[in-house]
């Protein structure tokens, strides 16, 4: 989109990833559009953002599922039976955005209920709007042209529920232009992504309730599974079931001694012998966030003799 003209884009997805498993229970719920049973999801990091989109689209007679980040998301959708909208931020912590709508379409492939982006980061990701998997785009704008823009798109939603494939539109919340600064923080995170995806060593991150909430392509291909099955998983899950106990006990013992830097054990997967290292992941040298596990691999495994 040229710079003069950058608006908040509204782009349908080509295509769904694969379905996996992920363990929620929600179902498309359209029929309900126009009723007093419409439901919606607003997840986005931004407290302010959330509430205002909450308070229109309650106005709309939507009830309205709040999370703060994609995770959150994904336990709250567990708990629920139906959904007819939902709004995502793109740029979150633990689970981001495009994660998020890649879990929702592969849980879900033939689910129409559509997924609207929204980001203070729409101009500036352009390029990579059709890789992220949502229904809808909309950069975020002065709040008060943001209430217009995006209640005439709930109603053409509204009256045609399921996007028209390969269809192209653009909101104006206002006259949006790339910003350097915000660019060159996109440049940076992208950067940091490149590094992790480029390690010959498998990382997964796991939150401090044991879920997967980060990994990179080195640790999916050793465990010889899609992103879908390994994000927001217990870690014990992505891992043997022979190898659960010995996993819990590395999780335990780098909590239990702070002086410990790591605990591994050796696995075999996918037919290669596999050294796992576990590391406590904490923030300001005392707060602590989950775990870190790398994971190396160190050739193929020893056929077996029978």
């Amino acid at each position: 989109m040229p710079p003069g003209g950058a608006k908040s884009g509204v782009t349908p997805a080509e295509g769904d990833p694969p379905a996996a498993a992920c363990g929620w229970a929600i179902s498309p719920n359209l029929s309900g559009v126009g009723t007093m049973s419409k439901k919606a999801m607003v997840v986005d990091n931004d407290f302010f953002f959330v509430e205002f989109l909450s308070d229109l689209l309650e106005k709309r007679g939507y009830q309205v599922l709040k999370a703060y980040d994609g995770k959150e998301a994904v336990s709250a959708l567990d708990q629920e039976d139906s959904v007819d909208l939902l709004f995502a931020d793109i740029l979150m912590p633990k689970i981001d955005g495009p994660q998020l709508i890649r879990l929702i379409r592969a849980k879900y492939p033939e689910a129409v209920f559509p997924i609207i982006a929204v980001s203070g980061t729409i101009i500036e990701q352009m390029d990579e709007i059709s890789e992220m998997g949502a229904d809808y785009y909309v950069a975020k704008g002065p709040m008060d042209k943001m209430t217009e823009q995006i209640n005439a798109l709930i109603d053409e939603i509204e009256s045609q529920p399921s996007p028209v494939p390969g269809d192209q539109r653009v909101l104006e919340p206002g006259r949006l232009y790339p910003r350097r600064a915000t660019m060159e923080l996109m440049e940076i995170v992208e950067f940091h992504r490149a590094i992790l995806d480029s390690l010959a060593a498998g990382v997964m991150v796991v939150d401090r309730d044991a879920r997967v909430i980060n990994t990179n392509t080195t640790a999916l291909d050793m465990l010889g599974r899609p992103i879908e099955e390994v994000l927001c998983r217990p870690v014990t899950a992505v891992f043997p079931k022979t190898e659960k106990a010995r996993l819990i006990d590395a999780l335990k013992q780098v909590v239990h001694d702070r002086k410990r830097k790591k605990a591994g054990f050796p696995v075999s997967l996918q037919s290669r012998k596999i050294f796992v290292n576990v590391s406590l992941f904490t923030r300001k040298k005392t707060e602590i966030v989950g775990w870190v596990i790398a994971m190396e691999d160190r050739g193929a495994a020893a056929s077996d003799p029978s």
